[in-house]
């Protein structure tokens, strides 16, 4: 079942945008989840005492979701999973996901940076959208104290032929280095998009949260 995402129409209510996947065609775009950040220059104005104690120490962001397919399985992608060797390209099954086939979603790569490039982006594939069932949009900071006002940070979710559905985390200010961006419902004729910008402790307290019932350990990049 193929879906055509340059004809399907949006429409927002609240903070919950619904789009209609009724008209479909043999369309290929894929649906791109994109984190772009760079390092805001109030972090860089500490001079040297600043460097000297770690406060003009770059932060370093992770963009992930958590999916759950039609046929029950649940897993999370990000940077920390698929670190140490664990990932691999988007035809082969890794702890990076795999684009053309379960769960037909794919981390492009961990980015440690971001300000010269693109960001950290995840892929869906649009050709199998009907097997998957949700998805939990979120980033957090792996390396660094919560400051998302100094990282600039946007995340955006595109999905061909509609408006961009953006969330500004710079514009964000808690002490909590995890948040869930949004949540992605699928069915067959609808995706609804709904912000949630909820600020989390780690993986497993938004999983509690919005209860995915994951087991978590530990880890490290």
């Amino acid at each position: 079942m193929a879906i055509n995402l340059q004809k399907v129409t949006i429409e927002k209510t609240g903070d919950t945008h619904s789009i209609d996947l009724t008209k479909r065609d043999n369309s290929n775009k894929e649906i791109v989840i994109n984190l772009n950040w760079s390092q805001g220059q109030q972090a860089k104005k500490g001079g040297f005492l600043s460097s000297l104690f770690g406060g003009n120490k770059d932060i370093d962001l992770d963009l992930g979701v958590f999916y759950e397919l039609t046929d029950g399985s649940k897993n999370c992608i990000d940077g920390l999973q698929f670190s140490k060797g664990q990932g691999g390209p988007r035809d082969r099954k890794t702890r990076q996901g795999c684009y053309t086939d379960a769960p037909w979603i794919w981390h492009t790569g961990d980015d440690r940076g971001a300000a010269a490039g693109s960001g950290e982006n995840i892929i869906v594939n649009p050709q199998s959208l009907e097997k998957i069932k949700r998805i939990i949009v979120y980033c957090f900071i792996y390396d660094g104290v919560a400051r998302w006002a100094e990282t600039n940070a946007v995340v955006t979710i595109k999905v061909p032929g509609n408006p961009d559905i953006e969330v500004q985390m710079g514009q964000q200010n808690d002490p909590k280095k995890f948040c869930a961006i949004a949540e992605i419902l699928i069915s067959p004729t609808n995706m609804q998009v709904k912000k949630l910008v909820s600020f989390h402790n780690s993986h497993g307290d938004c999983d509690k949260a919005y209860n995915w019932g994951m087991k978590w350990a530990a880890g490290s990049k």
